[in-house]
C-alpha cells in the first residue's frame, strides 16, 4: 500500500441487510479473504427474521473477523434509520458502506483505505451479475476469486460488454477509467466510504428518505458541508448479486426527489431526522 498521511487509524464496514441471509453470507465470505485485515464489520439489519441472525452467529464461530450485529424491528423500509444506529454503534474512524448483495474483491478494503483522504468521500459502484450466476456461486468461488475472473464468468454465461472493464485488475487501467468515466462521483450506498466525523457533522442519514435516492441525498448534504468526492468506481470492485426489489414504489421515489430538490436549493447540511435523536 502506498504511503498515505491520511490513512485512518480504524476501519469499519457497514453492511445493510434485510431478509436475505444467503446473499449476506456470500458477501461475508468476500470480507473473510481480504488482503487488508484490520477492520470490523457492522451488520445493519432492517428487521430480518431470525434466520439472518442465526447465519451471522454461525459465521462468527468460523471467522476471525470482528462482527457486530445491529437489528431493528421490521416496520417497512427504514434503511436510513438502521444505518444511523450502525454509525453510532462503532468508534471506527473510517467507514465503508455497502449492501448484503455486494461481494468485495480481495483488495476492496485495501483500496478504500489507500484512497482515503481528509475532506473527501470515495464513490464507487458494482458489477452486476445475472441471477443464474449469483445463485450458483459457492464459498470457494468467492475465496478463490473466480467471482472476479472475466473468463470464468463468461464460461458461466456472462455476456461480454464494456462494463466488464470494471473487472480488469490493472491499476493504471483503473486510474484512467476512473478519470474518463462520465459517471458522477456521488454517494452510492452499495460502495462508498468516508470519515465518521463528517457523517456526524451532517447528522447522518435522513430518516424521512425511503428507497430511491436516499444515498444521493446523504451525499448532497456532505457536498453542502464542504466535503468533496473522489471517483474510484474502477478501483474498489464488488460484484452485485441479482434480486427483486419489492420495496420499490413510485410514491416514495417522488417524495424523495422533492426532499433532494429542497436540499440542493437550500444548501442544507444537517437533517433534523438524523442520528442525533439517538444520542
Amino acid at each position: 500500500m502506498r504511503k498515505n498521511k491520511n490513512i485512518p487509524k480504524s476501519v469499519g464496514i457497514i453492511i445493510s441487510t434485510y431478509n436475505n441471509p444467503t446473499w449476506l453470507e456470500k458477501a461475508l465470505w468476500g470480507y473473510e479473504c481480504q488482503n487488508f485485515k484490520d477492520f470490523e464489520i457492522i451488520i445493519a439489519d432492517d428487521g430480518s427474521t431470525k434466520e439472518t441472525y442465526e447465519m451471522v452467529d454461525r459465521f462468527r464461530q468460523q471467522s476471525n473477523m470482528t462482527i457486530k450485529y445491529i437489528w431493528q424491528e421490521d416496520n417497512g423500509f427504514q434503511k436510513c434509520r438502521i444505518l444511523n444506529k450502525a454509525i453510532l454503534s462503532t468508534k471506527s474512524e473510517y467507514l465503508i458502506f455497502t449492501d448484503q448483495d455486494c461481494i468485495p474483491r480481495q483488495d476492496f478494503v485495501k483500496t478504500h483505505v489507500r484512497y482515503s483522504q481528509k475532506g473527501f468521500f470515495l464513490s464507487a459502484g458494482y458489477f452486476r451479475l445475472p441471477f443464474s450466476i449469483s445463485q450458483g456461486l459457492t464459498n470457494s468461488d468467492i475465496t478463490d476469486q473466480k467471482t472476479f475472473n472475466i473468463k470464468w464468468l463468461m464460461n458461466k454465461g456472462l455476456k461480454p460488454t464494456f462494463k466488464c472493464s470494471k473487472l480488469i485488475n490493472v491499476r493504471i487501467c483503473s486510474s484512467i477509467l476512473n478519470y474518463i468515466t462520465p459517471a458522477n462521483a456521488s454517494w452510492n450506498g452499495c460502495n462508498s466510504s468516508g470519515w465518521r466525523c463528517d457523517f456526524m457533522a451532517v447528522n447522518g442519514f435522513n430518516e424521512k428518505m425511503q428507497y430511491g435516492g436516499e444515498d444521493r441525498e446523504f451525499g448532497e448534504r456532505l457536498f453542502n458541508c464542504g466535503i468533496k468526492s473522489k471517483q474510484i468506481r474502477y478501483s474498489a470492485i464488488c460484484v452485485h448479486l441479482d434480486h427483486k426489489r419489492p420495496y420499490k414504489n413510485k410514491e416514495a421515489i417522488i417524495k424523495n426527489r422533492a426532499i433532494r430538490k429542497q436540499i440542493r436549493r437550500s444548501h442544507q447540511i444537517i437533517t433534523l431526522d438524523g442520528l442525533s435523536q439517538y444520542l
